[in-house]
């Protein structure tokens, strides 16, 4: 077996770690953190919103040539259709797997609109089991549950917006004792509560006290860490009602449920190595190839060989890019050329709201997912890249991170292991 190192250890470097382990590969991941599943909503962002547009997306697939056309070096362009339903696709029997599963109206090719921390229309690709309930397509009314302590989660401003745009929506609040005796809390810690048997009796008895015939019950994302499925099973069998969680501000519950499971299932199964904590400076490379990468320690660097490698460490809002007062953006390991403008002057769009170049800009890839120079020219021969580190997507603003995050890492390790 050769080894392959990846560097992040978001949703790209994982879905490639975990694609390229499976294929008989020794696999190290190193990062700094643990990648944008601990802030994000903890669903599958396909295309929600094209650029200019202020319309969700019905149908991602249908909308491609329209956002081909608007940004002919996005990533989805680089991938073709075929790739980009291969990763997702793979994605999902992956979630099946490992018992963490992600639906969606994928017969339909179609996002679903399920409510955002705000009550607004959010689409959505694939979302975890716990979310689907929430689907505004629906017809149950909504009773949207709270916690008069608990920060960050307004289920009034929730049902408010969401009879704004037509729903049946009534807020509710628990005192927090429901479930915790704690003072200092957050939802993380919530949901390792609610992983007790005893504490989900407990709140599935204080939730049938205020449930109304016919409703469905939203609640913040604290159902459970590892035993999820358990709580949201015991909840909708005592109340016999849908229940669907509402992701909150980060630390990101869903998102952290999901990275656990695909790290105990790289590490455990896979027997490839995760090494959180370490932070990539620098790097050595002769003809083209790269040797190894530096981490930075307490004492002396550390050096991490290799005989291919894999960036996967997002782009300016991951870290995975840098810059300073002078305008000048750089990535941070190997000195990649950016499409980013080097002048903070055109960093940003006029409009708030606008095309944004400095989210924009990133590196630019060959068809297997190599970094080339502006010419076009392969930089290293052993040197992968996928995630945010990408150039050609405002991401955030498209809703379409995590649908490059996924395909883009499988399809990077593929042509890793191909080479």
């Amino acid at each position: 077996m050769r080894k392959l190192l990846v560097i992040g250890a978001g949703l790209s470097g994982m879905m490639a770690a975990i694609t390229a382990a499976r294929a008989g590969e020794k696999v190290h991941v190193i990062a700094t953190g643990m990648g944008a599943q601990h802030w994000a909503a903890g669903a599958v962002d396909v295309l929600g919103y094209l650029p200019g547009e202020h319309k969700p997306v019905q149908a991602p697939f249908a909308a491609l040539s329209s956002l081909a056309t608007h940004r002919p070096e996005h990533p989805y362009v680089l991938l073709g259709e075929q790739r980009l339903r291969q990763g997702l696709a793979a994605f999902a029997d992956l979630t099946q797997m490992l018992g963490a599963p992600y639906y969606g109206a994928t017969e339909l090719d179609e996002n679903m609109l399920l409510p955002s921390p705000a009550g607004a229309a959010r689409p959505v690709f694939l979302a975890p089991e716990g979310q689907i309930a929430g689907d505004m397509s629906r017809s149950e009314p909504y009773v949207i549950v709270g916690f008069h302590a608990l920060r960050d989660f307004y289920p009034m401003m929730i049902a408010e917006n969401l009879r704004k745009q037509g729903h049946q929506a009534r807020a509710a609040f628990l005192p927090i004792e429901t479930i915790t005796a704690r003072r200092d809390f957050s939802t993380v810690t919530l949901a390792q509560q609610l992983d007790d048997e005893a504490v989900v009796v407990r709140f599935a008895s204080a939730l049938k006290r205020i449930l109304k015939p016919g409703e469905r019950v939203g609640l913040p994302a604290i159902l459970g860490m590892k035993k999820h499925r358990a709580a949201l099973a015991a909840l909708q069998q005592a109340l016999g009602a849908p229940i669907f969680e509402i992701p909150t501000l980060p630390p990101s519950v869903p998102g952290m449920r999901l990275f656990l499971a695909m790290r105990r299932y790289l590490e455990n199964d896979l027997h490839a190595r995760l090494d959180p904590g370490v932070t990539v400076i620098d790097s050595e490379t002769e003809d083209k190839h790269v040797q190894w990468v530096v981490s930075e320690t307490s004492a002396r660097p550390l050096k991490h060989r290799a005989q291919r490698f894999l960036l996967a460490t997002g782009g300016i809002l991951g870290g995975g890019f840098h810059s300073n007062h002078s305008g000048r953006v750089w990535e941070t390991i190997f000195n990649l050329p950016l499409s980013i403008p080097q002048q903070r002057s055109q960093w940003f769009h006029p409009e708030f709201l606008g095309p944004q170049p400095v989210f924009l800009g990133g590196m630019r890839v060959q068809q297997d997912f190599r970094p080339v120079d502006f010419d076009n020219h392969l930089i290293y021969e052993n040197l992968w890249a996928a995630g945010g580190a990408l150039a050609g997507a405002d991401a955030i603003a498209e809703r379409s991170l995590e649908g490059i995050a996924i395909a883009s890492g499988i399809a990077a390790a593929q042509s890793m292991i191909e080479a």
